[in-house]
């Protein structure tokens, strides 16, 4: 194929992915959800609320935990101390807790902040953070936006997340096969990557709620990748040389490597930025225990000082014990 034709045929997969990608963000979302996302931003500017994950993909339950992104043109746009500011410029995202009440319905979420900048690198294929380009890729509403311009943004980051998807896809997936293999294969290498509890299977069973859609994106994501592609039916092969396979592979370790380390100083640094965590903790560790936390005010202020003397409590009380 000429460059020209090349050239072309980038721009007709760029559209049909700014389609589809652009029709997904755009789906509206369950009332409540948007109810929930006009609360929670009432102090701050940002520029987008993107929502994601199991209360997107099954609904909201009574024990759903929401999933948003929270996408900034400053770190200074949204409320909180100086120091948390800090932490999420040196190692995003920053991750807090929210309990609003909804027509009469307490719903909870995990509210994760980037700015603008670091949505776009970490989407980007060269990132060796796996985490957030992982999650875009699968599906993702828009919830709320500053504007046409900030949703333009976004969307544009979205997209960078499924190409980068796809190309690791290829290199991960069999040597042809239809896009659900390529799909899970990579889905199956980012959950060993990351620090996750999640079941092994839990990639699979995402690709298998949105079959059509991830069949959808692979082909043209792989011809904005510039990865040619013989196909046969429904059977695709990716021609990727061995000596490039060999290299991803070998990237990719990099990635392994720094993916748990980076996943655990996230856990650290949220000791001291995870707004509501203690509210957090408390709420999972009665939802999965049915032992009520005791949480005072000064618990919820100073969790690493109140923290141990409440596990220990909970411990006697049997909060820890494996069910039979």
């Amino acid at each position: 194929m000429s460059d020209a034709a090349s050239a072309h045929a980038r721009s007709l997969a760029a559209n049909l992915l700014a389609q589809s990608i652009g029709a997904e963000m755009a789906t509206p979302v369950a009332p409540e959800v948007t109810a929930f996302v006009e609360q929670l931003i009432k102090p701050a500017r940002p520029l987008g609320v993107l929502f994601y994950g199991s209360g997107l993909r099954g609904g909201i339950q009574d024990d759903t935990l929401l999933d948003f992104y929270v996408i900034l043109k400053r770190q200074s746009d949204w409320p909180r101390p100086w120091a948390a500011r800090l932490g999420n410029a040196l190692l995003p995202p920053n991750v807090e807790y929210h309990e609003i009440v909804v027509q009469g319905r307490l719903l909870r979420a995990k509210v994760a902040l980037l700015s603008l900048a670091q949505f776009q690198k970490l989407t980007g294929v060269a990132t060796c953070d796996t985490t957030v380009w992982a999650r875009f890729s699968q599906p993702v509403r828009l919830v709320w936006s500053e504007g046409h311009k900030a949703e333009q943004a976004l969307q544009r980051c979205v997209m960078r997340a499924v190409v980068t998807a796809a190309y690791w896809a290829a290199a991960f997936g069999p040597e042809h096969a239809e896009p659900e293999a390529f799909w899970n294969a990579l889905y199956a290498r980012t959950y060993q990557t990351e620090l996750r509890v999640e079941k092994a299977g839990r990639g699979a069973g995402i690709v298998a709620t949105y079959p059509e859609r991830f069949k959808r994106l692979l082909l043209p994501c792989w011809h904005i990748a510039g990865i040619a592609v013989v196909q046969n039916g429904q059977n695709l092969t990716p021609l990727i040389a061995p000596h490039r396979r060999e290299a991803l592979e070998k990237a990719w370790v990099v990635r392994k490597r720094l993916g748990r380390p980076l996943n655990i100083l996230r856990l650290m640094k949220a000791a001291f930025t995870f707004s509501g965590g203690a509210r957090y903790a408390a709420w999972k560790i009665e939802r999965h225990s049915g032992i009520k936390v005791p949480l005072t005010a000064f618990a919820e202020k100073h969790p690493l000082i109140a923290g141990p003397p409440l596990l220990w409590k909970l411990w006697r009380k049997g909060a820890f014990q494996k069910s039979s």
